[in-house]
């Protein structure tokens, strides 16, 4: 029911990215162990070993649901079902697809916002656009690419991306990612 504008979102093609190496961060990774988060922290410690002080929060059962996050400025969510194989599952398997990768998504970002984070970023997939292009073949995405997801992990991660960026305002930033 979204408009291609509202799929689409503000994509930051063509902006410079400038990095306040005097800035000091606490950032919460909800999803402990996950090979993205692990990825980030050892990057920031090479790079940026002043400016980011990180945990990592275990998202598998509701214990997570007691911490606080109103002590972190950043909350990096990268916890989520990854894609498998698409083609043969049950219902049961798809309802968990969702749940985690759509609801548990959207149930942190609103936590994040109602601890007073400033900032979210979900890690969601270049799945949102559909299947890739076959061999041989060239396909483009850029600032006017509206996402069609080509299958439930792909819907999945398009209605958390666009549901996390309906709670951004001036005090709190959304940021999604849509890697390949």
């Amino acid at each position: 029911g979204k408009t291609k504008e509202e799929l689409i979102g503000t994509i930051g093609f063509g902006e410079s990215v400038c990095v306040d190496k005097e800035a000091k961060k606490k950032v919460l990774i909800t999803g402990a162990g996950s090979y993205i988060g692990q990825s980030f922290i050892d990057y920031a410690k090479k790079y940026y070993p002043e400016n980011f002080e990180i945990d990592e929060l275990d998202m598998v059962g509701d214990s997570w649901r007691e911490c606080d996050f109103s002590n972190y400025d950043i909350v990096y969510h990268v916890a989520g079902i990854a894609h498998a194989d698409v083609g043969n599952v049950s219902e049961e398997t798809k309802e968990k697809y969702y749940a985690v990768n759509t609801d548990l998504t959207v149930e942190v970002a609103q936590k994040a916002k109602t601890e007073k984070v400033k900032e979210f970023i979900f890690m969601s997939s270049m799945i949102v656009y559909g299947e890739s292009a076959p061999y041989g073949k060239k396909k483009v995405i850029d600032e006017h690419t509206v996402p069609t997801p080509a299958n439930f992990y792909g819907d999945s991660k398009l209605q958390a991306d666009v549901a996390v960026r309906e709670l951004a305002d001036d005090s709190f930033k959304v940021i999604v990612l849509r890697p390949p």
